[in-house]
């Protein structure tokens, strides 16, 4: 035994054994050496120490491997003594990367001890391993054993706190979170018991009671354990003991602490309250403290129950109408559905151009007019229930289909209200949906019913529409192609093909346009005429129509570096148009691909025109200004656009298959002249679609049309054939 090692002998205290019985706080110290003296020499040196009023309880390893199972059961070890040089060289390295990294232990502190100096360089081990210390064996007398030892017990023990303290607060936090939105009274009791028990470290056992302004007995508003069957209970008909320590805190207005419970006082302005748990031991400071941020979240919660049981009601009505909301409706609708019953009906009712009446006359008005229909279906439908407004001017009830008369429903509506000081028409939109189809969810039930209104409007019947599965089937196939839609559109699966378009008197090549093609998966194409509409309600058609655009300025690049420089039309649908600073955006496109404004014709439909006069004549002007040119496509199918086409700066009519297909011989042409004579009295070009015969081209020669497009030139073809046309052209020539 080294000098070193007999220090230890020297100054161990002879009185190890009176201490340790005095004593019922300890640090547990593990050593870990492969040399039984130096445990006991260890243990020697160490007997006797005292720090903060605890004294030292050792345990024993002889290798690494067994260091490692002594961790694995107890984590109440504070400071590790370990040997370097074990079963192998490193064997205490190994012990500290498996304590930090495998067994997740942050918190106990490690001292290393080597008898062989020298082996490891201890600046290299301070730097690679998170240790507290690192000594020889020879380094270590009493003292300094004593010193490393206390300097390692202290570090500990902050460590431990900073990690209570990051529980402790993530804790509260999540305690706080579950809380708040609870609306349930005695489950949020349950809740507030069981967390205050995590906080606290005891089991969820307690009450929450509460005195109201005015009352003279406390009430439990609910709890856990024991305690969570007395609900609504006055509580000196529950505990005693819990009765005389709320009592007590509702008197000091102070919280109150003994070695068997805690209980916390909630302040508030509208009443006393209190929370009561059973406490095997006394909360140390620190969960005291805690437990008093948590309580401040508490008293909201409890607030907001109280809050949430005035609010309820005006949750599920109308402020304006007195009558039931939607989410009011929907989850009461559910009582309804019931198989194989047929008895009721729900009637969904739509207020048309409600928007246009706020707008114009002012949303007083409009107010007005929502309460007077109200009125007249509580009139004429006092058995209805659910009564409800669905939507800001949609309205449903449930009656009876034997009480229910559709056309005297529609005579009913029709008759004009009174809105203030003005007599108003209004026109209705009426969906119906039968109990049988009612569906498992109210939401769902309105969904249907809604389905049917669509419908109604679609149809523009005024009569109402029932629901059938028929349209649940036609909405699952149109919501499952506009799904498709996206699809194919994100994957860039959608083509732009392009149709010639010729001068009629010399048949030479002036341009083509764009036409967008959608390829289905069995090889064939899926019409325009069935997905341009979906793609526009989807909200699709803004971003299809610009990459169309795109297409088209890139395609006209290719052509103009190949020599032919000619226009490219593209066609513009009401949203695109609709878009603010559309103009500015095909100025942008235009820009970035370095396009000629007049290469490019913007041809718009009079559905486009005549939908917002007044926005589309001020962006055609801006697209005028720009150098491009503008066409109204399918001109002659409306009916309101002629008297507005002097105002509009256009460059070009475009005639209408309908008005070409049937020349000369089942059409007298009319319309056809009309429209090329309108066009060259205001100086606009014409160009007709749709020309398949040499008869129809002759004829609208004849009648002065300038420019021709269709079947019998060329049809719609993808980029590739477009080449190879203009090629055959070009030898020809």
């Amino acid at each position: 035994m080294s000098s070193e090692q007999n220090d230890f002998l020297f100054l161990a205290p002879d009185n190890e054994e009176e201490i340790n019985q005095e004593l019922t706080d300890f640090w547990d110290v593990l050593i870990v050496d492969d040399d039984p003296e130096i445990h006991s020499v260890t243990k020697l040196a160490l007997s006797g120490v005292e720090f903060w009023g605890a004294g030292l309880r050792f345990h024993d390893a002889y290798s690494g491997a067994e260091a490692i199972e002594i961790l694995k059961n107890n984590n109440a070890i504070s400071v590790i003594f370990l040997d370097v040089v074990m079963e192998s060289d490193d064997a205490g390295l190994q012990v500290v990367k498996r304590v930090r990294e495998e067994l997740n232990n942050q918190h106990v502190r490690i001292i290393l001890r080597t008898g062989q100096a020298g082996n490891t360089p201890e600046e290299k081990v301070i730097r690679e391993y998170d240790i507290n210390d690192y000594k020889t064996k020879t380094e270590l007398t009493r003292s300094k054993l004593v010193t490393s030892l206390i300097t390692a017990i202290r570090s500990y023990e902050q460590v431990c706190k900073l990690e209570y303290q990051s529980d402790a607060m993530n804790t509260i936090v999540s305690a706080s979170k579950s809380i708040l939105g609870l609306t349930d009274i005695k489950v949020l009791c349950k809740e507030i018991i069981k967390h205050m028990g995590i906080i606290l470290e005891c089991q969820p056992v307690g009450l929450v009671c509460s005195k109201l302004d005015g009352d003279n007995f406390i009430q439990v508003l609910g709890g856990g354990g024991h305690y969570e069957s007395y609900f609504g209970e006055k509580l000196v008909n529950v505990d005693s003991v819990a009765l005389e320590q709320v009592e007590q805190c509702f008197s000091s207005l102070k919280h109150q602490h003994t070695d068997s419970n805690v209980t916390f006082l909630l302040k508030s302005k509208h009443r006393k309250a209190a929370i009561y748990l059973e406490c095997e031991h006394k909360p140390s400071e620190a969960q005291l403290q805690f437990a008093e941020i948590f309580l401040t979240n508490v008293s909201v919660a409890l607030d907001n129950v109280r809050l949430f049981v005035k609010l309820r009601d005006a949750a599920y009505k109308d402020v304006l109408t007195g009558i039931s909301n939607r989410t009011n409706f929907i989850e009461r609708v559910v009582r309804f559905q019931k198989p194989h019953v047929n008895d009721h009906v729900f009637v969904l009712i739509d207020v048309l151009g409600f928007a246009d009446i706020n707008s114009g006359l002012g949303q007083e008005i409009g107010n007005y007019l929502l309460i007077e229909i109200v009125k007249r279906l509580k009139d004429n439908y006092p058995t209805a229930k659910l009564l409800s407004r669905i939507g800001a001017d949609v309205f449903g009830f449930v009656i009876r289909q034997d009480e229910f008369n559709l056309a005297q429903c529609n005579d009913m509506l029709n008759a004009p209200f009174n809105a203030g000081e003005h007599v108003l028409p209004i026109d209705f939109r009426i969906g119906l949906c039968q109990q049988q189809d009612f569906q498992s969810t109210g939401l769902d039930t309105l969904k249907v019913a809604y389905i049917a209104l669509n419908q109604a409007k679609k149809l523009k019947s005024k009569e109402g529409v029932y629901y059938d599965i028929d349209m649940q089937d036609k909405m699952a196939w149109r919501l499952g192609i506009i799904r498709q839609l996206r699809h194919d559109f994100a994957r860039e699966k959608l083509q732009v093909w392009y149709q010639p378009q010729l001068a009629l008197d010399d048949l030479s090549l002036i341009g083509c346009e764009a036409l967008l093609r959608w390829p289905s998966e069995d090889g064939g194409f899926i019409s325009p005429a069935v997905f341009v509409p979906l793609a526009e309600d989807a909200g699709l058609i803004v971003d299809i129509g610009q990459w169309v655009l795109e297409q088209a300025c890139q395609q006209q690049k290719r052509l103009e570096a190949l020599g032919e420089e000619i226009c490219i039309a593209v066609n513009v649908s009401v949203p695109q148009f609709k878009v603010k600073g559309y103009a500015q955006t095909v100025k942008s496109t235009l820009e970035k691909y370095g396009v000629k404004p007049a290469n490019i014709e913007l041809e718009v439909t009079e559905s486009v025109v005549m939908d917002e006069l007044e926005t589309v004549i001020n962006t055609l002007k801006e697209l005028k200004e720009l150098g491009v040119e503008v066409a109204i496509d399918d001109f002659g199918t409306g009916f309101s656009s002629l008297s507005y086409l002097q105002s509009l700066p256009l460059d070009r009519l475009k005639i209408d298959r309908a008005f070409v297909k049937d020349l000369p011989d089942n059409d007298t042409g009319a319309i056809a002249a009309l429209v090329v004579s309108l066009g060259a009295k205001l100086g606009l070009k014409t160009i007709a679609e749709g020309v398949e015969t040499q008869q129809q081209a002759e004829f609208l020669k004849n009648l002065g049309c300038d420019e021709v497009q269709g079947f019998m030139y060329a049809k719609p073809m993808p980029e590739h054939e477009l080449l190879e046309f203009i090629e055959t052209r070009n030898k020809k020539d």
